[in-house]
């Protein structure tokens, strides 16, 4: 049996689902779980979790015989990969980093460069099927500037998107140290 399906089979049959399996130089095997995701329920890998997943690949590896030296069994992190329509459904609304298989064309673009391939922004369903990712080109206020009242906004950009013209995606990463959640749009 090949690595990936023996990871797959040990991680679903625990009730997890297998986000992602890499193998490192110098035999580092490194093996991301989530719980499956439910709408409306957001639950989190916790380390107990990690430890059941590692005690039992690493019977389903000896047994198949699988060679490495280190196993390595984690959450997805604040900057989880998406790879599949359940992933981008299950984080639509939330900030997302993007990078395109081929740059923008200038047709039709507007003020986005032709050549540019990375954007950050909110991820949203689009028309027919495709998403799209809102975003402002404006820099963040720097932390006790003070911005006017009376200064108008960058204007909102968007570009759509279907997830086969997509190299990588990611959670973008949004610390919160203070317990303060940034203001969304619409919110006093």
């Amino acid at each position: 049996m090949a690595l990936q399906d023996i990871a797959q089979q040990t991680v679903t049959g625990l009730g997890y689902e297998l986000v992602e399996i890499e193998r490192s130089a110098g035999g580092l095997l490194r093996v991301t779980i989530d719980l499956p995701w439910k709408p409306g329920q957001e639950n989190f890998v916790n380390v107990e979790d990690c430890e059941k997943v590692t005690r039992q690949l690493q019977y389903a590896l000896e047994v198949e015989g699988i060679d490495y030296k280190r196993l390595e069994v984690s959450s997805p992190g604040l900057d989880r990969p998406l790879r599949s329509e359940r992933d981008f459904e299950r984080f639509a609304g939330e900030v997302v980093d993007i990078t395109l298989k081929s740059p923008v064309g200038a047709a039709g673009a507007g003020q986005v460069a032709a050549n540019r391939k990375k954007f950050r922004g909110q991820l949203g369903r689009g028309e027919n099927g495709a998403w799209q990712l809102v975003w402002s080109d404006e820099p963040e206020p720097k932390p006790g500037q003070r911005v006017s009242r009376k200064k108008e906004p960058a204007p909102l950009q968007a570009i759509g998107f279907m997830l086969d013209e997509l190299k990588e995606a990611r959670l973008a990463p949004v610390v919160d140290f203070k317990g303060r959640r940034p203001r969304q749009t619409g919110e006093s």
